[in-house]
C-alpha cells in the first residue's frame, strides 16, 4: 500500500495527528534491537460472520497505518473458522470496506482456512508430545469442571488417555465418526492457573457442517485461540496487534507457539473503540437486520462502514477520526460529536454546494416578469476557488423553506415575515407583501413578494442591511426528490449496551421522509456524490436514486457540538 493510495484526493492532512502511542514505541523498540530483522509485518483478521463496523476501522488503520509507516506489510486474514455463522456475502463486504477506506494488500489475501491441514498436523504433534487429549465431557461439563476465580478446576477424567488413544481418537473425529459435541481436543496445560484460558482450552471440536471454502472436507473445526497465533507464525507476522479483550488470551497465545516452536510472533493490545449512542455488537447489529429494525447492513443508521458510506460517510473522515482518538492500555468511550466533526471538517472543503428546500412553500414575486428567467452565478465551495461557480435558474415563483417564513414572528426571529425584507442567496431582496391561505385549513399556502431589481446579487446600491439570507429554488426548474432525514437509531441516554432488550432503546423517530425540491445541477449526480445542502447540512445520494427517482440521504447537519466544546476547553 502507498502513501498515495491512502491520501489520495484528501483534502485533510491525516498527518497532522499522527502522535507517538506505545505499540509505535514498542516497533521503534524492536527495530532497534533488531528483533524480527527490523521488519514489520501486521495483519488485519476479521471473521467473516457480518459486517464491518466502525470499531474495525481502528483496526484497520492502525495494522495497516503501522506497516505502511515502517515501509512494512499488512495482510488482510479471515478468522474463518465457523462455518455456522460465516457466509461469502460477509467475505466480499469486508473486501469492500477495507478497499473503500483506502488500504491495499497486494496479493496478501489469506484465510485461516487455507491453513486447515497445517494446523491439524500441529494439533498431531501437540498430542505426541503429551500436550493435548481429547476429551468426551459434554460442553455443560466442561463449564462446570472449569472451576471458579477462587477455586482451580478439575481434571477431565480423559485427560490421561494414552497419546496412542488420542491420535486414534482424533483421527476418528477428523473422518466425523462421532457426532457434533461428543468429543473435543483440549491443550493439557493447568487447571489450576489463575487463568482460565489456561484451563486446558478447546482446541478442535466437532462440527458437521459445511464451509463456505473447504466445503465438505472438515468435520472438526479449530477454535481461534488455536488457529489465530499459528496463522500469525504461518505469515511471519511481527506485531499482533489484538484489543484488550484478548490480553488474558496472550499467555496461551505463547504457550501454542512456544510448543510448536515456530515464528513466534509478538502480541499487543490496545483499546477497543466504544462510540457513544450506538452498538457494536456484532451480535445486536445482525438482530437488527434480522428482525427487520433496519433495512439492512447498510442501512444508514448503521454504524457500518456499509451503513456510513451509504450515509454519506468519507473514507478519508473515518481515518482522520481514527488518527485522532489514538490507541491506549485502557478501554473508554468516544463521542459520537468527535467522529461527525471530523466528517464535516473533510466535507466542508470537498463538498459542492447546492440549495434544496425540505419543506417548501410556493413564494410569487408580484412584480417579477412571468416570462423572465434569470441565470445567478452561485459559488460552489467558497472553500476552494477552484471548484468554480454554477448557474442557479431564478424565475417569478419560487420555494423557500416554510420555516424561513413567520406570519406572526417572534423575537429574534430575522427571517421572511410581512413587510420584512431579507435576501435570497445569490439574488435579489424580496419584501413579503401578504399571503394565500388555504380556505378548508387556514394554512399557508402562498407568500406574495416584491423584489428590488437594483439588488441584484443580493447587495442592495445604496447599502441598506438586511439581516437575514435564505435559500430558495425555481418553482419551474427544481427537481423532485426524497429527502431522508436520518437520525440517531437509539434514544439518547438509554441502556442500550446493558438492557436485555435492547430494541426497547430504538428511536423511533430515525428516519423521517419528506418530498422535497432541489436546484436543476444535481441532475445525474451518481449514487454516492456528496454535497452541501446550504444552511441544512451534508446529504448524499442514495443508491436508490434511478432514472425519474432521485433519493438524497442526510449525512449530518451543520451544527457541531463538539467544536463547541473545543472552543470553550480552549477558553478556559
Amino acid at each position: 500500500m502507498s502513501s498515495d493510495a491512502v491520501n489520495a484526493g484528501s483534502p485533510v492532512k491525516e498527518e497532522e495527528a499522527r502522535p507517538s502511542n506505545f505499540i509505535r514505541d514498542i516497533i521503534l523498540k524492536d527495530n532497534e534491537t533488531g528483533k524480527f530483522g527490523g521488519k514489520v509485518r501486521t495483519r488485519f483478521p476479521p471473521e467473516p460472520n457480518g459486517y464491518l463496523h466502525i470499531g474495525h476501522a481502528k483496526s484497520i488503520c492502525l495494522n495497516f497505518g503501522l506497516a505502511l509507516e515502517f515501509g512494512g506489510e499488512c495482510n488482510l486474514r479471515f478468522d474463518d473458522t465457523n462455518p455456522c455463522k460465516e457466509e461469502t456475502e460477509y467475505v466480499e463486504s469486508i473486501i469492500e470496506d477495507v478497499r473503500w477506506l483506502g488500504f491495499d494488500w497486494g496479493d496478501r489475501l489469506f484465510y485461516a482456512s487455507d491453513y486447515f491441514d497445517q494446523l491439524y498436523e500441529w494439533a498431531v504433534e501437540l498430542i505426541r508430545q503429551g500436550n493435548a487429549y481429547v476429551c468426551d465431557l459434554t460442553p455443560e461439563q466442561v463449564r462446570e469442571y472449569r472451576g471458579t476465580p477462587t477455586e482451580p478446576g478439575k481434571e477431565s477424567p480423559y485427560r490421561n488417555r494414552s497419546i496412542e488413544e488420542n491420535l486414534a481418537l482424533f483421527e476418528r473425529m477428523r473422518a466425523g465418526e462421532f457426532p457434533d459435541g461428543s468429543r473435543t481436543l483440549r491443550s493439557k496445560i493447568d487447571m489450576a492457573s489463575p487463568n482460565f484460558n489456561m484451563r486446558d482450552p478447546v482446541m478442535y471440536r466437532i462440527l458437521h457442517a459445511a464451509h463456505h471454502r473447504t466445503g465438505g472436507k472438515w468435520n472438526i473445526y479449530p477454535m481461534y485461540d488455536f488457529t489465530h497465533g499459528e496463522s500469525d507464525s504461518i505469515e511471519g507476522i511481527t506485531h499482533s496487534i489484538c484489543t484488550l479483550e484478548f490480553e488474558d488470551h496472550r499467555p496461551l497465545y505463547d504457550w501454542y507457539l512456544d510448543q510448536l516452536g515456530i515464528h513466534h510472533p509478538r502480541q499487543i493490545e490496545f483499546d477497543r473503540l466504544n462510540l457513544t449512542g450506538t452498538v457494536l455488537s456484532k451480535r445486536k447489529l445482525l438482530a437488527l437486520v434480522e428482525k427487520g429494525y433496519v433495512a439492512g447492513w447498510d442501512d444508514p443508521r448503521m454504524p457500518t462502514l456499509s451503513g456510513l458510506r451509504r450515509r454519506g460517510y468519507s473514507p478519508e473522515a473515518i481515518r482522520l477520526f481514527c488518527s485522532r482518538i489514538g490507541v491506549s492500555k485502557t478501554n473508554g468511550i468516544v463521542e459520537h460529536s468527535l467522529l461527525e466533526h471530523c466528517l464535516r471538517e473533510d466535507l466542508n472543503v470537498r463538498s459542492p454546494r447546492v440549495m434544496a428546500v425540505l419543506d417548501p412553500i410556493r413564494v410569487v414575486i408580484e412584480n417579477y416578469p412571468e416570462d423572465l428567467v434569470e441565470q445567478m452565478d452561485a459559488v460552489n465551495n467558497p472553500e476552494d476557488a477552484s471548484m468554480g461557480s454554477r448557474s442557479v435558474p431564478f424565475s417569478r415563483v419560487l420555494y423557500i423553506e416554510r420555516d424561513d417564513f413567520r406570519e406572526d414572528p417572534p423575537k429574534q426571529y430575522y427571517r421572511l415575515a410581512p413587510g420584512r425584507e431579507v435576501r435570497l442567496r445569490y439574488a435579489y431582496l424580496i419584501t413579503c407583501t401578504g399571503v394565500v391561505k388555504d380556505p378548508t385549513t387556514g394554512e399557508i399556502a402562498e407568500i406574495h413578494c416584491r423584489y428590488d431589481p437594483a439588488t441584484r446579487g443580493g447587495n442592495a446600491p445604496d447599502g441598506r442591511k438586511v439581516k437575514s439570507t435564505i435559500h430558495w429554488v425555481s418553482a419551474a426548474h427544481s427537481l423532485d426528490f426524497e429527502a431522508r432525514l436520518y437520525d440517531n437509531l437509539f434514544l439518547p441516554d438509554s441502556d442500550r449496551e446493558e438492557s436485555e432488550d435492547f430494541t426497547a432503546c430504538l428511536n423511533p423517530n430515525s428516519l423521517e421522509v419528506r418530498a422535497a425540491r432541489i436546484e436543476p445541477s444535481v441532475r445525474g449526480a451518481a449514487p454516492g456524490t456528496r454535497f452541501q445542502f446550504e444552511r441544512l447540512g451534508y446529504f448524499c445520494v442514495d443508491k436508490d436514486s434511478a432514472p425519474g427517482k432521485l433519493v438524497f440521504n442526510r449525512t449530518v447537519g451543520l451544527r457541531d457540538t463538539w467544536a463547541k466544546i473545543e472552543k470553550s476547553q480552549k477558553r478556559s
